[in-house]
């Protein structure tokens, strides 16, 4: 009877491990985020799922964000909030060198000995004073052709801010949703919860496109993955994405610029290359912009396109008149980034180049950023459209596809339709 008994257990064990191991693991290997652009504000924005019971707070897409920080004051509610102590080692992570004391009742946004925070505003360029908290966020996983299961996050680390740091961002958003180089950052925690490469992708559309955080496959309708991507170095310049541009050309001609502008200064941060979600357009020093906006409008008046008066904010603007259209946008001349070497290029065609402005007039889009600019060029949303970037936070790499609608598809056309 007892060597039966062993013999039922021995078995029961055996079915126990055979049906555990067939089990998917319950880790995800990414994750996901849909970014959709604000048509009034030109800005890109986020869902992310925060507190219990969760509520979906809709923040701003910021690329060169610390952390994510949202408004406090208004109606933040939750029985999972908790604010670290002074001196912890969340307030460690974070950056934090403040102690905060608060005057009111405790509530979010409002504890003692809790470790102090300037959440900021990238749009407008305000921070004001609040405090690092904890609370949980749900994120979608992704096998990288579809949406998977959501996936809960106990303790994200983020930030206490007040509804008057709201001013100047997306109607109905609630904070920033910061990708930057940071401990706190969003890629950085999602990379330490579950355990994988501190790598994430974008791909931003004029509706909704994707952000993937984890390893690839990047695949968009109809079944195209996109692996394919050019390499660069990620430069070091505090928080923010850096890329090295040594030229920048037009239909292979190099515009003249003082070369000196195209690097980092390492005493001031001033000058180099940044990747920006925040910019509408890239931004050019002045004398960048006058020399790139000169070189473009010859290189234009020679394929016959006619110049219009100027709209705000564009400098350069052209009749449809005698522009064909391509699947890559109005056929106009094409902008080459050269980066650290001559066979790694970033080529700008015209649907990243040409912003319609009326049924017949079509500008450059790029702007004047000043003679005092603290970075040269700033790559804006509008030439970061339909594009995959890639930013492998560990081997410091950025990754980039050019445009997608070469490959026949754009960023628009992740398929959101869950697999389960």
């Amino acid at each position: 009877m007892a060597s039966s008994q062993i013999i039922f257990s021995i078995l029961l064990l055996f079915i126990f491990s055979l049906s555990s191991s067939a089990k998917p693991s319950s880790r995800p290997k990414a994750l996901l985020l849909p970014v959709t652009k604000d048509q009034s504000t030109l800005q890109y924005t986020t869902i992310i799922n925060q507190r219990t019971p969760l509520v979906p707070a809709s923040v701003v897409f910021d690329l060169s964000g610390r952390e994510l920080w949202v408004d406090c004051d208004k109606g933040y509610v939750s029985t999972t909030y908790h604010s670290p102590r002074c001196n912890s080692a969340v307030c460690s992570r974070a950056g934090s060198i403040s102690c905060g004391t608060c005057f009111s009742p405790p509530k979010p946004g409002c504890s003692n000995n809790t470790c102090g925070a300037f959440p900021s505003n990238s749009v407008t360029g305000w921070s004001t004073s609040g405090e690092f908290a904890l609370d949980v966020v749900s994120i979608q996983s992704t096998n990288g052709s579809n949406p998977g299961r959501f996936v809960k996050i106990p303790n994200i680390i983020f930030s206490c801010g007040s509804t008057s740091l709201l001013k100047g961002l997306a109607k109905g958003t609630v904070g920033m949703a910061g990708m930057g180089r940071h401990k706190i950052s969003l890629p950085s925690q999602f990379a330490a919860a579950f355990s994988f490469n501190r790598k994430f992708a974008v791909c931003l559309t004029s509706g909704r496109g994707v952000t993937f955080f984890g390893n690839g496959p990047y695949v968009f309708l109809p079944g195209i993955q996109i692996s394919r991507l050019q390499k660069t170095p990620l430069l070091i310049n505090p928080g923010e994405y850096f890329i090295g541009v040594r030229e920048i050309k037009i239909v292979e001609k190099t515009v003249p610029i003082n070369q000196m502008l195209l690097k980092i200064n390492k005493e001031t941060g001033f000058g180099g290359t940044k990747i920006s979600s925040v910019n509408p357009y890239t931004v050019l020093e002045s004398s960048i912009f006058k020399s790139f906006t000169s070189m473009f409008v010859r290189q234009a008046t020679a394929r016959n396109m006619t110049r219009v008066a100027s709209v705000k904010p564009f400098s350069a603007c052209f009749s449809t008149q005698n522009v064909g259209v391509t699947r890559l946008g109005y056929a106009v001349p094409e902008i080459q980034l050269v980066l650290h070497s001559n066979d790694v290029v970033w080529r700008i065609f015209g649907g990243n180049s040409m912003v319609s402005v009326s049924d017949d007039v079509i500008c450059l889009g790029f702007v004047d950023g000043g003679v005092n600019a603290r970075t040269s060029v700033v790559i804006g949303g509008f030439q970061l459209e339909d594009n995959l970037i890639e930013f492998d936070l560990a081997s410091n790499r950025f990754g980039f596809s050019s445009t997608l609608l070469g490959r026949q598809t754009n960023c628009a056309n992740f398929n959101f339709t869950s697999t389960v």
